[in-house]
């Protein structure tokens, strides 16, 4: 069973293998309503990220409904340490993942370091899944491993945020999540460290919004909905 869900985990595109019709890029940037409800919160950061994590998670609701799954670039040890961390200083559980791990609203796993993370659905259940296959991007663990998963288990209920960091990785994930009818957050240039990942999905026209840091969490919230995140 294990290898048959890696497979899927590591397809190298979206949904436009399982919708060889729906090739064409999203051009509407409309309004909130158009999408489903969000189901899961994924997160990509590099350079600049940890300090940017923090503020995002400073200004989440208490009672996150969804679960929230994170790719840090970091090295091994330093990812946990990170979860330890965060999971201290605020009210939502965050984890270092681990493979089997189920997910569930309010809390939060960071991908190992020098792992790749993807998420597979199991019955009902939606569990983690964590190995050394090669880099992406020169990146392990990679952005768009974990977000093409999520897309492939979640579809259009996702909503993908990219965080301060060096070079474009998230960007084909991004792809993938707007192909789908996702959502694409990422954090502005004012407030990043470095511009490279949220750049480069904010030049391909691929955000939803590009906003400063401090006002992410209240705008994944709001596209959460607002009946569903309480302080």
């Amino acid at each position: 069973m294990i290898p048959e869900i890696k497979a899927l985990c590591l397809r190298p595109v979206g949904v436009a293998t399982m919708r060889e019709e729906s090739r064409a890029k999203p051009k509407s940037r409309g309004p909130v309503s158009r999408h489903g409800p969000v189901q899961v919160l994924a997160v990509g950061a590099s350079t600049g990220g940890p300090n940017a994590l923090a503020d995002l998670f400073r200004g989440f609701p208490a009672k996150l409904p969804v679960p929230i799954v994170i790719v840090q670039h970091m090295p091994p040890m330093f990812t946990r340490l990170l979860a330890e961390r965060l999971s201290a200083q605020f009210p939502i559980r965050v984890k270092e993942g681990s493979s089997g791990a189920v997910l569930q609203p309010g809390h939060a796993w960071i991908a190992p370091g020098d792992h790749h993370m993807c998420v597979v659905r199991d019955g009902l259940q939606v569990r983690l899944l964590v190995h050394k296959d090669p880099p992406e991007n020169s990146c392990r663990p990679a952005v768009d491993v974990l977000l093409r998963s999520v897309v492939q288990t979640f579809g259009r209920a996702t909503l993908a945020v990219i965080l301060s960091g060096m070079g474009q990785d998230g960007l084909r994930g991004c792809e993938a999540v707007r192909e789908a009818g996702g959502q694409v957050l990422v954090q502005d240039e004012a407030t990043s460290v470095v511009w490279g990942m949220p750049g480069s999905v904010a030049r391909a026209g691929l955000a939803d919004r590009v906003l400063p840091i401090s006002l992410i969490a209240d705008e994944i919230s709001r596209r959460i909905r607002p009946d569903q995140a309480t302080r």
